[in-house]
């Protein structure tokens, strides 16, 4: 993965963002059982919360509390999870300038965010592969969800995004 492979990813993002501003406020709210996180907003904040975490929390060490209380989240808005999105895109720029060498390269260390003190070993490259293959999973979810409130989602798939 390389800066401009990840372009595509906040392409296809986009694409989800977009179509998400035009899903009435209280279908995007909507908890639907069998998902993991219940709503699309929940689900969003989650995704942009894994970046935050692993990437700007584990590997770059920006914040011990990465991760938004479930609390918090009824006040989130779709504009603020965009805003988180932003910020989490700093944040791969930024792993992309410091560990572009060091890509393969362990980290050894606890999860800062949790109160374990176990050390866990994993590469930058694992760990962003692993934050975008999340989101992947995730969007897929966002868009079922969408399908099955009876909306018609556009193609998020990486294959429509521009070279």
């Amino acid at each position: 993965m390389n800066k401009k492979e990840y372009q595509w990813v906040i392409q296809n993002r986009k694409v989800l963002l977009d179509f998400c501003s035009k899903i009435d406020e209280k279908d995007f709210n909507r908890r639907i059982d069998g998902f993991g996180f219940q709503s699309m907003k929940e689900t969003l904040v989650h995704v942009a919360d894994c970046y935050h975490a692993w990437i700007g929390s584990f590997i770059l060490q920006k914040t011990t509390k990465p991760i938004t209380p479930k609390e918090f989240v009824i006040h989130v808005s779709l504009n603020d999870i965009k805003q988180r999105f932003e910020q989490a895109d700093a944040t791969v720029n930024e792993f992309f300038k410091t560990y572009s060498e060091q890509m393969d390269v362990p980290i050894q260390q606890p999860i800062p965010w949790r109160a374990t003190t176990k050390i866990i070993s994993m590469t930058p490259r694992k760990l962003l592969m692993h934050t975008i293959t999340h989101e992947y999973h995730h969007k897929g979810q966002i868009v079922s969800m969408a399908r099955i409130m009876g909306y018609e989602p556009p193609n998020t798939d990486i294959l429509g995004a521009d070279d």
